[in-house]
């Protein structure tokens, strides 16, 4: 790296030891895990149960209910998507979500009202979560879905989602999360009774184009999704398609990593903050979003009468950073997450994310992130 990196919430450096096993299954172990007839093919397959055995029983649920996708969009996609024909047969055509999803969650609930669904976009209080009260005055017989990020790309708030899970399963109402920024990192929440679950490998040092989706049964009784496309039959018939065995084999090593080091990584994640916060105490800032309940590895910051657009380039040289998602930082529009948080325009326009992974800050010093913006606060 050229420069420190703080925009992990954006994507990972892989992980050496990540690598390395991709590297493997690319290069030696080559087979595909779909050919049975040979002994390449047969320890593709094997090798592939182990990780989604790996893979589900830190979600609390069996091998049986998880497929692999291309990522949390995918996965998101495939959930929302895929229960319309449910919906549209069962008559529940009414949706629950909130206004800070990412846009991968947004916009297939756009299409699902272009079909004729009823979605009710829930805004959180000023903290930046979205009450399980607010979720319950809004259901309804109809309800078919209620779909809620696990923690926020943009600020790091966390979402009520085990309660919600709790509330939700006593009711036919299926629960949906977005889990690319919390899955490994808050385990215990995503062991609670949610129905479906996308989760994101690259945000954990595995590589970029591997997740997962977990269809949790209730009781007996499989998640009514139906496929988006076809062709092969591969992953319960939900995700047609050659299972990429290198990149699936990279997100258990990745997952393994993480679990067994995560105590660590916490450690060290809040130890960067307490020394970013430190050496900004000079500065004049606001955090966007409630830190009491937020991960310790994602700050929202805005630095008052400062240009956050205008501040990025002068950190060119001192550190990555983003104004927020990395799929809408290029249009340099306001934050949506923000706005819904009903913060004021300077926040709302003027909103810094930094996030940070141990080992991928190397060289930071917060002394020159805080000279670059007291140059414009002078």
């Amino acid at each position: 790296m050229s420069v420190p990196y703080l925009d992990a919430a954006a994507t990972t450096r892989v992980d050496p030891r990540v690598a390395e096993v991709v590297l493997h299954w690319m290069t030696k172990e080559f087979g595909n895990a779909g050919s049975r007839t040979h002994e390449y093919g047969m320890r593709a397959k094997k090798a592939v149960q182990q990780a989604r055995t790996q893979l589900a029983t830190q979600l609390g649920a069996s091998a049986e209910e998880l497929i692999f996708t291309s990522g949390a969009t995918e996965s998101n996609n495939i959930a929302l998507l895929g229960l319309a024909s449910y919906g549209e047969k069962s008559g529940r055509r009414h949706i629950i979500s909130s206004a800070i999803e990412h846009k991968a969650v947004l916009e297939p609930l756009e299409h699902l009202r272009e079909r004729g669904f009823e979605v009710d976009f829930l805004k959180p209080d000023r903290s930046g979560q979205v009450s399980t009260e607010a979720v319950r005055e809004r259901l309804r017989p109809d309800t078919l879905l209620v779909s809620l990020m696990h923690v926020n790309n943009e600020t790091g708030v966390i979402q009520p989602v085990a309660e919600l899970a709790q509330l939700l399963r006593s009711t036919p109402t299926y629960f949906h999360v977005d889990a690319a920024q919390g899955f490994a990192k808050l385990p215990e929440d995503l062991t609670a009774p949610i129905d479906l679950i996308s989760i994101s490998g690259h945000k954990i040092g595995a590589p970029k184009g591997i997740g997962a989706l977990l269809l949790r049964r209730r009781r007996w009784d499989d998640i009514p999704v139906q496929p988006l496309m076809f062709g092969g039959g591969q992953e319960m018939g939900l995700r047609p398609g050659t299972l990429p065995v290198p990149l699936i084999m990279g997100l258990a090593k990745a997952e393994e990593i993480f679990r067994t080091g995560r105590l660590q990584w916490l450690s060290e994640v809040q130890e960067f903050r307490e020394k970013l916060l430190a050496g900004l105490s000079g500065t004049r800032y606001r955090i966007n979003g409630d830190p009491a309940v937020g991960v310790p590895h994602i700050l929202n910051l805005t630095f008052d009468g400062v240009n956050s657009e205008a501040l990025i380039v002068r950190l060119q040289q001192v550190a990555a950073v983003a104004t927020g998602s990395a799929c809408t930082s290029a249009s340099y529009t306001p934050s949506h997450v923000l706005t819904a948080m009903g913060l004021p325009e300077e926040s709302v326009a003027n909103g810094l994310r930094l996030s940070w992974f141990p080992g991928q800050t190397d060289g930071f010093d917060p002394a020159l992130l805080a000279a670059a913006v007291s140059q414009f606060q002078a």
